[in-house]
């Protein structure tokens, strides 16, 4: 079997870090990625929202460095959680991730030439970190 994911988005919020009881950081990082497809004449565009889940040092890095609209790549691997909320059950989708990659912020054409670089040269661009568990 093979499970293995890699998204480019934009986060919607900020980074939610917590911790395990054992101290392991944990950061929940909600991503946001557009697909445009054509149907007939017209071009249209979808957006997935998915919680992407970092762990270990990686898990600090995330917390530290990015925020809302920060774009960022993930890859992993895919997870599905089942609960059950008023006799319902109900399930989601995250990504467990191996790697998270912080990548630059586009600028726009009338901005580019004004306004400096946002990269993010004192920032970790990739870690390997796996979950403690």
């Amino acid at each position: 079997m093979f499970n293995r994911i890699i998204l480019i988005g934009n986060l919607t919020k900020d980074v939610e870090l917590r911790h395990t009881p054992g101290g392991t950081p944990i950061a929940t990082i909600p991503l946001a990625v557009n697909s445009k497809y054509k149907q007939g004449d017209e071009m249209k565009e979808e957006v997935l929202f998915i919680n992407c889940v970092v762990f270990g040092k990686q898990a600090d890095s995330c917390g530290q460095y990015l925020n809302k609209g920060n774009p960022v790549l993930v890859e992993g691997r895919l997870r599905e959680n089942k609960w059950e909320k008023d006799g319902v059950q109900k399930s989601r989708c995250e990504v467990i991730a191996s790697t998270v990659r912080f990548l630059p912020k586009k600028q726009s054409d009338a901005h580019a030439s004004a306004a400096p670089s946002n990269s993010y040269d004192d920032v970790p661009q990739e870690t390997g970190d796996l979950e403690p568990f």
